[in-house]
């Protein structure tokens, strides 16, 4: 008898990377020492912004929900890899498998939708310095991150709702280490047509609109450097701007290779490797791509340790 949603499916099997005990057993504890670096990275760069007063700027207030996104991101998917690596249970259940699927693409959509509120930030800082503490207010800096969290989780409530208007009837069998949208089309058995027209329709929207914010951005910022008489003024613009530049790449380059494409090139093995870039790279590695190449989180970091000690020694 079919559910309410119009499948008789109750639960989904994750085959998630690889099968073979001995290298399940190598990847959890190589992904749980990955998770543990990335809440301890992202953790330390909120830490650091919250204590040092100097640090308490619209640049490092996007940082720090930056981070925050982070650890929300890799924690919708990288501990139930953990489990099902282990586990010779690997299911999950329907509600489950869409729930993880509706936050999974709420922070990845807010994410890039805060992306394109930083570059803006790096874009008024260089561009109009004497005005930018003007520009860039509290006020702005929080409707910015409000309207990231409304796109990215509106963005995931409608992919959401179409996905569970769609009937699975035959295999449950999920190739992929987490509920994935084109991994869920492959299995129904209804026509998915009009959710995949949706991705490409919806899609210029929620990833190719802040890309180009950014794109514009970052060219108005190289117009701006370029002008400017001092070699110093211009590596510290750029050495401010290549840290950030960094994480959109990163994290643009896997998403486009994994859905901006016709689902006829679909491969899992292709998908699993992008998938781990943007879910489980990306976020570790973020906090030192902001951090070692910026003089103010060193010294704040230095501050933050050298005022423990301190504290520890009295």
């Amino acid at each position: 008898m079919e559910n309410r949603n119009g499948t008789s499916v109750s639960s989904f099997i994750l085959l998630g990377l690889v099968a073979i005990r001995e290298q399940c057993i190598v990847l959890f504890v190589v992904f749980l020492i990955m998770y543990l670096i990335t809440l301890l990275g992202n953790g330390v760069i909120i830490a650091v912004i919250q204590l040092d007063s100097r640090l308490h700027t619209p640049m490092y207030f996007f940082l720090s929900i930056l981070s925050s996104l982070d650890i929300c991101f890799i924690s919708v998917t990288l501990p139930y890899m953990l489990k099902i690596l282990l586990s010779e249970n690997k299911s999950i259940s329907f509600a489950g498998c869409l729930t993880q699927l509706y936050f999974f693409i709420s922070f990845a959509g807010t994410e890039c939708f805060l992306l394109a509120a930083m570059a803006y930030d790096r874009y008024v800082a260089i561009s109009s310095p004497l005005q930018y503490a003007l520009v860039m207010s509290p006020r702005l800096c929080l409707y910015l991150v409000a309207l990231s969290f409304a796109g990215g989780f509106l963005k995931s409530l409608l992919h959401t709702l179409m996905t569970l208007s769609l009937s699975f009837c035959d295999s449950n069998i999920i190739n992929h280490f987490f509920c994935d949208l084109t991994a869920l089309y492959k299995l129904s058995c209804t026509d998915t047509s009009l959710n995949e027209l949706m991705i490409f329709v919806e899609g210029p929207f929620s990833l190719m609109a802040p890309f180009l914010i950014i794109l514009f951005s970052y060219c108005c910022i190289i117009i701006t450097v370029l002008k400017m008489s001092s070699s110093d003024r211009r590596h510290k613009a750029f050495s401010t701007c290549s840290s950030h530049l960094t994480v959109v790449t990163l994290l643009y380059g896997s998403i486009i290779l994994m859905y901006v494409r016709p689902s006829s090139t679909y491969s899992p093995e292709k998908d699993r490797i992008a998938a781990l870039i943007y879910t489980v790279v990306t976020p570790m590695l973020n906090p030192f791509i902001y951090s070692l190449r910026n003089g103010d989180m060193k010294k704040g970091l230095r501050k933050a340790i050298s005022g423990k000690l301190h504290h520890r020694g009295m």
